[in-house]
């Protein structure tokens, strides 16, 4: 049950729910094991005893729920779209056009991670954001 709970895509009232409890509530960081992120979750959970997740958790709350689904969902369901669109989504095909231009931005990023004006890891997470579009 639990598994399924994880592989399901996430809800943004959700989340938002849970951030605002953890704003309200004298424990913190719940929102954050919901989406996936379980170290920023222990880490608000460490720091429960100070007020600095509480804050963070009730600005949080307003950012899930004022945020746009599809950007909700690129950055927490791996830019999945919603469930009421997945079905229109896995009928259409793959613009060759959109490919060209995800490929040609991920070799710019490649020569500003050369040129060391970005690192390893901020190229890591432009280059899977940019593949996630393709799929």
């Amino acid at each position: 049950m639990l598994g399924d709970m994880l592989s399901k895509s996430k809800d943004r009232k959700i989340a938002s729910l849970l951030a605002f409890a953890g704003a309200v509530a004298p424990v913190a960081g719940f929102h954050k094991f919901y989406l996936r992120q379980p170290v920023w979750g222990t880490l608000y959970l460490l720091l429960s005893w100070t007020p600095i997740p509480r804050i963070a958790s009730g600005i949080e709350a307003v950012w899930y729920l004022f945020q746009d689904s599809d950007e909700f969902d690129l950055r927490f369901n791996a830019g999945l779209p919603s469930s009421t669109q997945s079905e229109t989504a896995s009928s259409k095909t793959v613009d060759s056009d959109k490919i060209s231009a995800i490929a040609d931005a991920v070799r710019q990023l490649d020569q500003l991670r050369a040129d060391g004006l970005i690192s390893e890891y901020e190229f890591e997470q432009k280059r899977r954001q940019l593949l996630d579009r393709i799929a």
